[in-house]
């Protein structure tokens, strides 16, 4: 009997653990997108295809599509060649250096993506610091029209997306092997030669992730475009965004949206044929075996390039002074500089506002002139920004409790199960993020309709609670991977049961990690903006949502106020983030 009874119960612990995640995400995500995208192709419950007719009808929705595109490709090449540098020099580094480095990208990534386009608006004003700069060391003599502009828009994107691109390239540079270019110099290599034909391939796949995740961020995008472009810059989702808050068309949204996710899924289809996704989590690829197989061709034209970028760097290294060189190929001053160079320009838009939420004066010029506390003193008395604040940090509070309740048992599973199909669990983990999240919102926003949550703090919850998820997975999987499990076999080889186990054993060590995931999630709700701007209103709103409402419609020193102490707010959140996050890894 117990033999036959035992099989089953194999099955029981990864439906226990899978089992809330795959509900959440059928109810909250599959079924909301699903029923948008049929709503396209569906009229008064009669199949059409007038929705797609319209959309290829007339030229100008392609002729977004394709602005879309090339701000992407442009956003993602720019981002990435930004961001290769400061991972690899960031990765290279000691754990106790490295921690002071990766906490000002993580600052970067988790501020406001409102506070940063903000903070652009006053530095590309007319008098705003570019401007001001420029005047001054006599480039030119009356202040020019910076914004709402490609270029404007192509500064902000990079600026927003940057530190994604590192971060994700820097989970894959870390478990590089930095012996293999040291080899590479014993045997005769130069710097230059070691770098770019056994450092950099190894890195191609962290490379290729970040690509791809700022690439599909950034189709999706809309916040820089709507602040920052002119009426040339415009996006497909904000004309998702005109056809639902303006025209109440709910068809055609559809049919934009299915327009954006072919082009984001036919990405994906390209990128697994020739890398393969398993690179996403920093894995082998069988895509790059099969590449490098089945065309020769492309591979000795890569080598070329790889040769020819290795012998100008080493013919760049051979100008630098032989006792200033660093030990390791591209490590040295210049690189640091580099680094410091981008972090400053991650840094500085966010922190310019601080000074200019105490000037005296009216307006957001620069430089700033007096001292004056009004304007926090308008933002406390102000029911509005109160009200934001106070529904942000329930909203937030809740929806990270969720998602640490949910996310925790899913990343058990796949980090300790041998369960089939885990690889098609991590992209159905990972669907919130690699969906834009204008369809998300957007599919949501007509569920909650039907529902009765719209404007609720618990609709809000979640489907904050949804786009969360992915971050407390990915958070306490690496922590799963650090963590000694032969902890938990002692505990049961002195009589423990796996509940007794999982309170008083491992629970306890975890709680660092648990703690870590639960900050990241509160600061992805608290900052999230897109399901907000369909799911709340009027006093409804959440801090992003009034944020965004007051930006569009005028500018104030009340809104540098509240960019400072979202600043500050995020700052401190991952700052105890990081040091939980380390606190687990130590034990």
């Amino acid at each position: 009997m117990s033999s036959v009874a035992s099989p089953p119960r194999l099955w029981v612990r990864p439906i226990l653990l899978g089992a809330p995640l795959v509900l959440l995400f059928v109810v909250l995500l599959v079924y909301p997108v699903g029923q948008l995208l049929l709503l396209s192709i569906y009229s008064d419950g009669d199949f059409t295809l007038n929705k797609y007719q319209q959309l290829f009808a007339s030229s100008v929705y392609v002729h977004v599509m394709l602005i879309t595109l090339k701000i992407s490709l442009w956003t993602t090449v720019l981002a990435v060649i930004g961001g290769y540098p400061v991972a690899y020099l960031i990765s290279s580094l000691s754990k106790e250096k490295k921690s002071a480095w990766i906490f000002w990208v993580l600052l970067s990534f988790w501020t406001s993506f409102l506070v940063r386009a903000f903070a652009w608006i006053v530095m590309l004003g007319r008098n705003g610091v570019v401007n001001q700069l420029l005047t001054v060391t006599g480039v030119q003599e009356t202040p020019s029209n910076l914004m709402y502009s490609m270029g404007a828009v192509l500064v902000g994107m990079v600026h927003a997306l940057m530190p994604l691109a590192v971060l994700t390239m820097l989970s894959v540079m870390e478990n590089i092997d930095r012996s293999l270019p040291r080899a590479a110099l014993t045997l005769g290599a130069r710097p230059g030669t070691a770098f770019w034909r056994v450092y950099f391939p190894l890195s191609m796949p962290g490379v290729a992730a970040g690509a791809i995740m700022v690439f599909v961020t950034a189709v999706g995008f809309f916040i820089v475009p709507a602040l920052l472009g002119g009426r040339k810059e415009i996006m497909i989702t904000q004309l998702i965004i005109e056809q639902v808050q303006q025209l109440l068309n709910w068809g055609f949204a559809g049919a934009i949206s299915v327009l954006l996710l072919i082009v984001v899924l036919a990405v994906f289809g390209l990128y697994d044929k020739m890398l393969g996704l398993s690179t996403m989590t920093g894995a082998s690829s069988h895509g790059n075996r099969k590449a490098s197989a089945s065309n020769g061709i492309l591979h000795r034209a890569g080598d070329a390039i790889l040769d020819a970028l290795g012998t100008v760097t080493d013919q760049l290294l051979a100008l630098w002074p032989r006792g200033r060189r660093a030990p390791q190929p591209g490590l040295g001053l210049p690189l640091r500089a580099l680094v410091l160079l981008i972090l400053f320009f991650l840094s500085v838009p966010a922190l310019l506002m601080i000074p200019l939420s105490f000037a005296d004066k009216s307006g957001l010029n620069w430089p700033p002139a007096g001292f004056t506390l009004r304007h926090y003193e308008a933002l406390a008395a102000s029911p509005l920004w109160t009200q934001a604040a106070l529904r942000s940090l329930i909203v937030g509070f809740g929806a990270a409790v969720c998602a640490m309740l949910i996310g925790t048992p899913a990343a058990f599973l796949l980090v300790r199960s041998n369960l089939r199909g885990k690889s098609l669990m991590l992209a159905f983990v990972l669907s919130p993020i690699i969906i834009p999240r204008m369809i998300i919102a957007v599919g949501m926003f007509y569920f909650f309709s039907k529902v009765g949550l719209v404007g609720t703090s618990f609709g809000l919850m979640l489907g904050h609670t949804v786009i969360a998820v992915p971050y407390v997975v990915m958070t306490m999987m690496a922590v799963l991977r650090n963590y000694d499990t032969r902890l938990d076999a002692a505990a049961q080889s002195l009589g423990a049961r796996p509940w007794q186990t999982l309170r008083y054993v491992t629970f306890p060590i975890l709680m660092a990690g648990l703690m870590s995931s639960f900050l990241f999630a509160f600061a992805t709700s608290f900052d999230e903006l897109t399901i907000a701007l369909f799911a709340s209103g009027g006093m409804s709103s959440t801090l992003p949502k009034q944020f965004w409402d007051e930006v569009t419609l005028q500018i104030s020193p009340v809104i540098a106020a509240v960019s400072t102490c979202l600043f500050v707010f995020i700052a401190a959140l991952i700052w105890i983030a990081d040091g939980l996050r380390r606190l687990s890894i130590a034990r």
